[in-house]
């Protein structure tokens, strides 16, 4: 690369993930192959409209690659092609449920999402989003214990009842009964729309509940534990396909990013394997091992564990905020995020809780043991700062044995 101040900063990203563990539970680390496909020639293509319907010329070869892309996608999912309709173009998850909403609803139709201290996204009908600005938010929340009351959820969709339901979640680590949602949304004649981002590669791996049949349509993200690129897709049951795919394009976006479609290909092709199987099970059982070991430190756990890929931690019994615990595992080598947890008495910009997932560092090889070891050093750090320094150093010498990819 003849850019010498791009080229520095790449290779100074690269030092810092080489030599720090990523605990991130919305990040990941692709293959070869999926980077190698989004920096391929299809970088260079506008392709405006749908396969086989586009307005410029030069379509043979991206005509093919988005129908194999939808393909995989639903193969994926073992869905039925006369039944449901993919979207790969969506630029990203957030942009992607403001066009489901767009398509399936009118303005100021009532939307029932998870209150975003409880666990919900932005993009799923936070006032600070068009989502909760266009559309009526009705909050429902986790129970005292830190769990979905689908009882609860329930009774307030019946009171309000709500044009559509959002059940998946940004910050929530367990499982999602998504065929008692589907009861729910059809007991007010309500859609489901599920936004399985977070757990995309588990559902395919076979170690969380699908979403299907029982959604009307499914948003994920493609980059977290899918593996893939930063894009998103859209499925949906055949029959709301024109309301939907309408509003990706022409109603919100421009021309779609070919080489992203390419690497989410590559990215789904992966997730069938076998090895990606096993791949999803290890998120899982580190996720628990780090749980547990920090059950064991004495950690509060929202929930009390994990069923999926990440932890939620309340850090009020260990007297620091979460920005203070992020700013400070960060200096030790550990790049965590700061999170609201339920019911919390903090802020957005300096909440209660930190959120730590597995799938990246799971990527990289790491097994339960590591986990143990990695949850002791988050526990020296949180309990005496001073070691924070001495840490780091552990960390570099240790997170360098571990490839990113």
């Amino acid at each position: 690369m003849k850019d010498a101040e791009i080229f520095n900063l790449i290779k100074a990203e690269e030092k810092r993930h080489e030599e720090t563990l990523d605990l991130i539970a919305s990040e990941n680390y692709p293959s070869k192959a999926v980077r190698d496909a989004l920096g391929s020639i299809f970088v260079a293509k506008y392709a405006e409209g749908r396969p086989y319907k586009r307005y410029y010329g030069g379509m043979e070869n991206v005509d093919k690659l988005e129908t194999l892309v939808g393909e995989r996608a639903l193969k994926a999912f073992n869905l039925n092609p006369q039944e449901w309709s993919v979207n790969l173009q969506p630029h990203s998850g957030g942009v992607a449920n403001y066009e489901i909403l767009r398509g399936l609803l009118n303005l100021e139709d009532k939307i029932l999402c998870l209150h975003l201290p409880h666990g919900g996204h932005l993009s799923q009908g936070s006032a600070a989003s068009l989502t909760g600005h266009d559309f009526k938010p009705v909050y429902y929340y986790l129970n005292k214990n830190g769990f979905l009351d689908y009882e609860a959820i329930e009774k307030l969709a019946v009171e309000q009842k709500p044009k559509l339901i959002i059940a998946g979640y940004t910050a929530y680590p367990r499982k999602i009964d998504f065929k008692r949602f589907s009861e729910i949304a059809k007991k007010i004649g309500a859609y489901l729309l599920t936004d399985t981002s977070h757990i995309t590669g588990l559902i395919i791996g076979g170690v969380h509940p699908s979403p299907f049949p029982w959604t009307d349509v499914l948003m994920t993200t493609t980059h977290k534990t899918l593996r893939g690129p930063r894009g998103a897709m859209i499925i949906c049951r055949k029959e709301l396909e024109q309301k939907i795919f309408t509003k990706v394009f022409p109603g919100l976006q421009g021309g779609p990013h070919m080489h992203t479609i390419a690497a989410i290909g590559v990215a789904l092709k992966e997730a069938v394997s076998p090895a990606f199987k096993k791949y999803a099970e290890q998120i899982i059982k580190n996720s628990q091992a780090l749980a547990l070991e920090l059950k064991k430190y004495g950690f509060n756990l929202i929930s009390g564990g994990t069923d999926n890929h990440l932890v939620l931690v309340d850090l009020r019994n260990k007297n620091i905020t979460s920005k203070s615990a992020q700013e400070l595992l960060e200096s030790a080598g550990i790049v965590t995020n700061k999170n609201t947890i339920p019911y919390d008495p903090g802020t957005p910009f300096d909440p209660s809780g930190v959120r730590l997932g597995t799938p990246a560092l799971t990527t990289r090889g790491m097994k339960e043991k590591e986990m143990r070891l990695i949850a002791g050093w988050i526990n020296d750090v949180i309990t005496n700062p001073t070691k924070a320094t001495e840490i780091r150093k552990q960390v570099q010498k240790f997170s360098k044995k571990w490839p990113l990819f």
